[in-house]
């Protein structure tokens, strides 16, 4: 195994620039890294859906040419990138991770991608997803199930367990995801590594195939906090594509993670939210049990942000004890919406039913086809809360509640800088354990959902290793909206303290692949 693959992104910029390496040289170790252990749904860790390797190689030595030509370039030139199929690719294969768009090729690229692209990225390929994003395990995609890096027999969380695994298992750096109820956060807990949700508009929506628009979230997945802000800077901006794009300078996030680097959070305040941090044998926030090893690790870390010189005090946000019912009657019903421009006409799979078919039977037939039992599921529920005489006693008071929530986060950001929970209330559960009961699904976003409902920015990172299963846990960091740079510095410092504790990065305890090939 190449050396390359196991180096940050900011270290193999470092190289590039350098001309220690070149890029085809880091993309070809990335590549036979894919090659040897993602292999199918049916053995390996399945985390790509799509891997461009004639094209990453192509750019990769167009970087090459033109570093070796004296052309100016950007900081991550040439360091290769894995990118969630939710994204629109010109070129690309883009799936959704659904049966219904499987095969289609966009004419454009997401905005997300063109900003990738011109930051001179080398594109690796792009990464599974539970279907339209729906899920906290990747076991609905229609092409099959990720495996969690650390214990093939477990999850990788969801909707981005692909991007989160592709980093987990070193077959790229870097990743993109998107995050509607914690589809970032909940998969970088489980795996052992960091994502982000950056502030709602904060990155461009424009080019990703749309969940919930008033919740989805375009963000950075990487291993290390400084490789999440370097892609962080890449992907933010405004975006006059995007009527939702802020057109606020992008926060400074990179400096604010070299600052946190050295580790003096003195003048910080931490507020913990009571709401959010539950008890192994009790409940917390609608009833999820949280695991006895994710509350030890999550404790731990706040003793070390105590000693970095941070104030911890906690915080109580009564609302979020709703946020799980009014999440899951505001996506469904934005789902039920966006769903509905897939009716066989235009593009994707179109099922022909015997005989006279019309508009409807075909449109009928190819919804049944195309869509999984998870969409069907959120798309039924939708329409009825939108339905007539029903959209005020449910989308409605949903809406309030998502009101109710945002000045619980106002009020607790008066007492406190960041908040900070458990990311997800389990390590990574095994395969097939929830499929048949979705609320035990939807529970372990519990922690992750009110950052959406909100708009602010979240954070998870690695806080070590659950005694019981040896598997990673992870802590998450809100910050108010516009304020990402908060997240960068306490989690930089906490992420050096941590390290410093466990003897290194999490990632350097979990076994090696061993035995997997296409």
């Amino acid at each position: 195994m190449s050396e390359l693959i196991k180096q940050t992104a900011a270290a193999l910029a470092e190289k590039l620039s350098a001309g220690e390496v070149s890029s085809v040289e880091v993309t070809q170790a990335h590549l036979d890294r894919i090659a040897a252990v993602d292999g199918t749904a049916e053995a390996g860790v399945h985390a790509f859906l799509h891997v461009a390797a004639e094209r990453a190689l192509a750019q990769a030595k167009r970087v090459d040419d033109d570093r070796a030509a004296g052309v100016p370039l950007p900081p991550l030139a040439g360091v290769p990138i894995a990118v969630k199929d939710v994204m629109t690719t010109r070129g690309l294969p883009t799936t959704a991770g659904s049966r219904i768009l499987e095969g289609w090729v966009p004419p454009y690229d997401a905005t997300v991608v063109q900003k990738i692209d011109a930051a001179r990225l080398v594109t690796l390929g792009k990464t599974n997803m539970d279907e339209f994003a729906m899920g906290s395990s990747t076991e609905h995609s229609a092409y099959g199930p990720t495996r969690n890096p650390w214990d093939f027999t477990r999850i990788p969380g969801g909707s981005g367990g692909g991007s989160a695994a592709a980093l987990a298992a070193f077959e790229a750096p870097l990743a993109t995801g998107t995050d509607t109820g914690g589809s970032i956060r909940q998969p970088a807990s489980v795996t052992g590594t960091v994502g982000v949700k950056p502030t709602y508009g904060g990155v461009s929506r424009y080019g990703l195939i749309a969940l919930a628009s008033s919740l989805d979230q375009a963000g950075p997945c990487a291993r290390t906090v400084l490789d999440a802000a370097l892609l962080h800077e890449v992907m933010a901006g405004y975006d006059p594509c995007d009527s939702t794009s802020l057109t606020d300078p992008t926060p400074p996030v990179v400096a604010a993670a070299r600052e946190g680097a050295h580790g003096d959070l003195s003048g910080v305040r931490v507020g913990v939210i009571r709401e959010l941090h539950g008890n192994s044998s009790g409940d917390a926030s609608g009833g999820s049990g949280y695991q006895a090893g994710v509350l030890a690790r999550f404790d731990e870390s706040l003793n070390l942000l105590q000693k970095a010189g941070a104030e911890v005090v906690e915080v109580s946000c009564p609302s979020f004890t709703a946020a799980l019912a009014a999440y899951y009657l505001i996506l469904p019903s934005e789902a039920s919406s966006n769903l509905a421009k897939f009716d066989a006409m235009r593009y994707g799979l179109r099922v022909t039913p015997e005989g006279a078919p019309s508009a409807e039977t075909v449109m009928a037939a190819t919804r049944e086809a195309g869509f999984g039992d998870e969409v069907k599921r959120r798309i039924i529920l939708g329409t009825y809360a939108l339905s007539s005489g029903y959209y005020d006693a449910y989308y409605g008071s949903a809406q309030k509640v998502r009101t109710l929530i945002q000045r619980d986060f106002a009020k607790a950001f008066e007492q406190a800088d960041v908040l900070v929970s458990p990311t997800s209330p389990t390590t990574a559960f095994p395969l097939g354990e929830k499929l048949d009961d979705p609320l035990s699904m939807y529970l372990q976003d519990v922690a992750t959902i009110p950052a959406n409902l909100a708009g602010i920015p979240g954070m998870s990172l690695p806080s070590g290793i659950a005694d019981e299963d040896g598997l990673p846990t992870g802590i998450q960091l809100l910050a108010p909206a516009r304020a990402d740079e908060r997240l960068y510095r306490v989690g930089a410092a906490l992420e050096a303290l941590l390290h410093e504790r466990w003897g290194g990065t999490i990632l350097d305890r979990a076994p090696e692949i061993e035995g997997v090939t296409r």
